[in-house]
């Protein structure tokens, strides 16, 4: 990843260990004073044009007229040196969920974080942090999908083998496992995520209060291939 010049080498690796080490146990990433005195990069595109163009990749690819922009080797060699993605965006790590295909999108255009159950923890949240400000992405997705196998095993509670238990943590608080179907917990899950996003992290939040960054919802339909929006509170 390369660095804006508004954050030297030695500051952004001491944020770096500092958001390793110190990750609170809530899943809050700490925020140090280099990232927050950072000069944020410019976006190469409004938060509002950032979105429109996730839009209208979406309705390509679910639409089954895709144009596959910049996904050869000639753009990868461009964007070598140095990445300006214009969004960012936490999904899950669901094999049947390419991003940048659901968005007929192409190198370096999107920042991708993706974890089982698209968890904002504070592993997450340093990542995206570091997309939005550092690199300038004006657009930030949190993206659940339909039939979602992390929060369906929230949802239902039981015994998992090995560390896939530890998920349920940061899925469980969103859900009502009395009364929610798999296709609310889905919904609510993304609601939950974003908060977290918004709430736990003064760089995201500053962002958009500023106005420079938009944060949104939404859930793949892996039937339809449409990204549905999400309402975020």
């Amino acid at each position: 990843m390369h660095r804006s010049p508004g954050i030297s080498r030695r500051d952004f690796l001491t944020c770096t260990a500092a958001l390793g080490a110190g990750a609170l146990a809530a899943g809050v990433a700490l925020r140090p004073a280099a990232l927050l005195a950072a000069e944020p990069a410019a976006a190469l595109i409004t938060p509002a044009e950032a979105l429109d163009r996730l839009r209208a990749g979406n309705a390509r690819f679910a639409s089954g007229q895709p144009i596959n922009p910049q996904q050869d080797l000639a753009r990868l060699r461009e964007v070598a040196p140095q990445q300006r993605p214009f969004s960012a965006l936490l999904g899950c790590a669901d094999s049947r969920v390419p991003v940048e295909l659901v968005y007929d999108q192409g190198f370096g255009d999107v920042f991708v974080v993706r974890v089982a159950g698209n968890i904002a923890t504070s592993v997450e949240i340093a990542s995206l942090e570091y997309g939005t400000r550092i690199l300038g992405a004006s657009a930030l997705i949190v993206l659940g999908h339909s039939n979602c196998g992390a929060v369906k095993a929230a949802l239902e509670g039981g015994e998992v083998p090995g560390q896939i238990s530890t998920l349920y943590q940061h899925i469980a608080p969103a859900l009502d496992r009395k009364k929610m179907t798999l296709d609310e917990a889905i919904v609510a899950n993304v609601r939950y995520q974003a908060r977290k996003l918004k709430k736990g992290s003064t760089v995201i939040a500053r962002l958009l209060k500023e106005q420079k960054l938009a944060l949104v919802g939404g859930v793949f339909d892996l039937m339809t291939g449409t990204v549905k929006p999400v309402e975020l509170s």
